[in-house]
């Protein structure tokens, strides 16, 4: 085996090296820098960015042989005597740090800019970084903190918000942000274990079959295996599911995707495991394909499940408003239209893996980045066939995760094999089986029929949906539900009918996403109402400032709005920005659309709103304990997801405003099913307001406590108490808080409280009432420029105005609309996941255009703060929300460009070339009299 001698962050590094091994493995496997995160293995998305020789290198591709005799910089090297790089201050103080999973690759690849380029402008960071992706931050902050890092005068972007509290409202640093720019920071892949083996899945490849038979003989024989399972050796239960348990930990009789897992092997190395696999025979009898929504609902349709008992329907969704008939009796214009959303992927930066372990009793712990993880234990146990105290699940950094991370992916196969080996056992996939097995969003057509009074009123809106929910349930049922009970928009319309068939097929199945299912509703709704706006000649604000919701209006599903409506704030505040950024005067209307040469411009309108909350009746509650400790810091324990989102800030900063501690001095321990109460799932923008107030609650019993013995001691009334900078305070008094821990443990007090916090309650669809206990609501205008010679669409610029209630951080809330911004964008203009009769095309990373760098516009961020009475200091979710009204507002900002209409998505360059050139011959076409048009 060759020897590989090199020098890596300063110090001589020699080791034997396989020829086939990659710089990235050697970095992260062998020397233990596990810093360079491996996100595709096949040279696409820069985070595994290292430099050689000073020169930016994807590692993951480079051949580790080829750095004989280097200099390797990777980022764990980036920091000198325990000081940070600038570069590495600058991304923390400028929030371009999230879930941290790319934040290496972004941060080397921008110190071998700065090393040639000391004093870049902000073309040439965007052309340095163009393929280096980012799935959280949208990019903007990424640039801020490069211009900062380079000596240039950029202040942080924190958005304008009411006065801050002691700590709730002011721009807050991650508590976990050095580790992630210095590479400390630890996700799943990168925990090893003594004696650990690594474990594979052999997918189905084939949409939709018989297995007649899997011999696996030759795979068990295979030197270096350890185990081979099949559904046979599965000891529980052998399927699961969030909602529905239809999908199978192995198949037995038929697999419905290509995705599906028919068996799965421990060996000593992937290599092996691999090799296992191709051992593996199955011989399938291959059945008819349904291959989309539509074609499932055909009375001769093949069935996916066949003792489902509505046949290829998951569920059929109504909505009843008034009587919609009459509404449109009562319209002067009516118009209907058909729109198509696509099947896109979450693409999160980190794939999926999960480790597997006993302990030395016999229970099995499970080492994963989950968005659900008591949901997943309570999976993995059924599976084992054993009591859910029997496993342990401790949740690891997620690297991005959108929805994508709340079904279960390799955590019970690596159970099963761990239990069967007795041994460590890691699930990594790559990015081909990511690609290939998680769920999608769903694929939706949506038909809009909308009818108006000339005056703008809105009678009745008639909405059918028929979503592509793929081969098992996951959580389609409620994504579609979401879908339809937000159908008709931010607005309330006398007369609503909406139904929605959630269809089984041959696709991988549709979940969770965010926006869970409001953006394939908003992208219609909101194309549409610019449609009728035209057919009406009226402007697109005033016909949407004339139906859209305000406190005492009523939603589609009958929920009457109470409180915290910001959503003509929010509206004021887009069209006042966008009017200053024309230059215009009172009076003056807005221009929509204008032409420059070859490129034609264009502005686009869209509202959107979306549930906080499970709501629909679901119980919705968190756990969170508190503790205080005697040198002065708390701990808050919970069990909830951080993804990039920033929960960890929010949870330390109201467990710091209620106990009055400095916000360096709470700590956050989350998600370990052992050690931290369950917070629920971290889904439907719920944590901020659900976990939030089980914090502030917990906090708030810990103060009382505290201040009971205070009083006792100091012979002050608890009332008169003050708790501010980590002291108590009192008639001249001032006493250390962890003094009065110290004195709470003596008396027997443990200074330890745990609050179980219930939301409010809901009522399940059809039952009137309210169906949500909080809406978030949002207006955007976009502007793009249309190449009318290529069709090439840019987006320029977005003006995003956000009622978030109340901003608890305002530093990470600007990450999280920036995010999501540009993840609207690429839904409406460059993502699709394609499949072909149940087969994706789209299998790798070079195949699914995220967007990058170069194409993330500028945004102008306003936060309107309409609290909510009962979030925690007013707050309400805000995580989905930013991504939805986008691609409508693009779509719509198209048209007022090009007069060129885009109902399907992705928009199709080639389509809007084609049509502009039509058009273009049309009007040039001689009429009767000879003349052109």
């Amino acid at each position: 085996m060759p020897n590989l001698q090199m020098t890596v962050n300063g110090e001589p590094v020699s080791l034997e090296v396989p020829a086939h091994r990659s710089l990235a493995q050697v970095l992260r496997y062998d020397l233990g820098l596990t810093g360079t995160k491996i996100g595709c293995n096949e040279a696409e998305c820069g985070l595994c960015t290292v430099l050689v020789n000073g020169d930016p290198i994807l590692s993951c591709v480079y051949p580790a042989l080829k750095a004989q005799g280097a200099e390797v910089l990777t980022i764990e090297g980036l920091a000198q005597n325990g000081t940070l790089h600038p570069l590495q201050w600058a991304f923390i103080e400028h929030g371009a740090v999230q879930c941290g999973f790319c934040t290496p690759g972004l941060i080397m690849t921008a110190k071998a800019l700065l090393d040639t380029n000391p004093h870049p402008d902000e073309a040439a960071i965007r052309r340095a970084l163009k393929d280096t992706y980012c799935r959280c931050t949208g990019y903007a902050s990424v640039i801020r903190a490069i211009l900062a890092a380079a000596g240039r005068p950029v202040a942080p972007l924190v958005p304008e918000t009411r006065p801050p509290l002691h700590v709730i409202g002011r721009p807050l640093p991650r508590p976990d942000a050095v580790a992630k720019v210095t590479g400390a920071a630890r996700f799943t892949d990168d925990y090893t274990f003594p004696g650990m083996l690594y474990g594979a899945t052999l997918r189905a490849g084939i949409p939709h079959a018989r297995i007649r038979r899997i011999v696996t003989n030759a795979a068990r024989t295979l030197p270096g295996v350890h185990a081979v399972l099949t559904a046979k050796d599965v000891p529980g239960r052998n399927r699961h599911g969030l909602i529905y348990e239809d999908w199978p930990v192995l198949c037995d009789d038929k697999v419905r995707y290509v995705g599906d897992a028919v068996a799965i092997v421990a060996a000593e190395t992937p290599e092996i495991a691999r090799q296992a696999l191709e051992r593996i025979q199955v011989e399938y009898e291959p059945l008819p394909v349904v291959a989309d929504a539509q074609q499932a609902r055909q009375p001769d349709a093949p069935l996916v499940h066949e003792t489902w008992p509505t046949g290829n329907l998951l569920k059929h969704i109504r909505v009843r408003k008034g009587e919609v008939e009459t509404g449109f009796a009562q319209a002067d214009i009516v118009i209907e239209r058909h729109y198509d959303s696509q099947t896109t992927d979450h693409a999160f930066m980190e794939p999926e893996c999960a480790i597997a372990r006993l302990t030395d009793d016999g229970r099995v712990e499970v080492y994963v980045g989950s968005q659900i993880p008591y949901a997943d234990r309570r999976q993995i146990a059924a599976a084992l066939g054993v009591p859910e105290e029997q496993v342990r699940v401790v949740g690891t950094l997620i690297g991005g995760g959108f929805g994508g991370k709340e079904d279960i992916a390799g955590q019970i196969h690596a159970a099963l094999l761990a239990r069967a080996t007795g041994r460590p056992v890691k699930i990594l996939y790559s990015r081909h089986e990511s690609l290939l097995v998680h769920p999608k969003r769903h694929a939706t057509t949506l038909r809009v029929r909308l009818g108006a009074r000339r005056d703008g009123q809105i009678t009745a809106v008639d909405v059918e949906l028929v979503g592509d929910t793929g081969a098992y349930a996951s959580l389609g049922d409620k994504v579609m539900t979401r879908a339809t009970t937000h159908a008709s928009g931010p607005y309330d319309i006398p007369h609503v009918r909406a139904d929605c068939y959630a269809m089984y097929t041959n696709n991988p199945p549709a979940g969770a996403f965010r926006g869970f299912g409001v953006t394939q509703s908003c992208f219609a709704i909101e194309s549409a109402m610019d449609e009728l706006a035209e057919a009406l000649g009226m402007g697109p604000i005033l016909l949407r400032r004339k139906n859209l919701l305000r406190v005492g209006s009523t939603t589609c599903t009958g929920q009457v709005l109470r409180e915290s409506v910001g959503l003509e704030a929010c509206l004021d505040a887009v069209v006042q920005t966008l009017r200053q950024e024309q230059g215009l005067d009172e009076g003056e209307p807005i221009r929509w659309g204008w032409r420059e040469g070859a490129k034609a411009y264009g502005w686009g309108l869209a509202l959107a709103y979306k549930n906080t909350g499970l709501g629909g009746g679901a119980p919705d509650r968190a756990t969170a304990e508190v503790e205080a400790y005697e040198d002065g810091h708390a701990e808050v324990r919970i069990s909830s997801a951080e993804m990039g989102q920033g929960l960890p800030v929010v949870l330390a900063a109201i467990a710091a405003e209620e106990l009055g501690l400095p916000f360096e001095r709470v700590t956050v321990l989350l998600s370990d099913t052992d050690r931290t109460p369950d917070g629920g799932p971290t889904t439907a923008s719920r944590q901020t307001y659900v976990s939030g107030n089980a914090t502030r609650h917990a906090a708030r019993r810990l103060r009382d406590l505290l201040a009971q013995v205070a009083s006792e001691r100091l012979d002050v009334p608890p009332e008169e108490l003050r708790f501010r900078d980590g002291r108590l305070q009192a008639n001249g008094q001032v006493v250390p808080l962890g003094e009065v821990v110290r004195w709470a443990r003596e008396e027997g007090r443990e200074p330890r409280l745990r609050h179980e916090y219930h939301a409010p309650p809901t009522r399940p669809l059809g039952e009137g009432g309210d169906m949500h206990f909080a809406f978030s609501f949002a207006a955007q205008a976009a502007l793009v420029e249309v190449d009318t010679e290529t069709g090439e669409v840019r987006v320029l610029k977005v003006i995003a105005a956000h009622d978030v209630g109340r901003a608890i951080n305002p530093l990470a809330l600007e990450g999280q609309i920036e995010g999501g911004i540009v993840m609207g964008l690429g839904h409406a203009l460059t993502e699709v996941y394609i499949l072909e009769e149940g087969v994706p095309y789209t299998q790798w990373f070079a195949r699914y255009r995220i967007p990058n760098i170069q194409q993330a516009p500028e945004i102008i961020s306003l936060i309107v703060e309409d609290p909510t009475a009962e979030g925690p200091y007013g707050a309400k979710g805000v995580g989905e929300l930013p991504s939805i009204p986008t691609p409508a507002a693009i779509v719509n900002a198209i048209y007022h460009a090009t007069g060129v209409r885009i109902r399907r998505l992705p928009v199709d360059q080639e389509e809007v070339k084609r049509r502009l050139g039509e058009a273009t011959a049309d009007r040039r076409r001689p009429t009767a009299d000879g003349r052109t048009r």
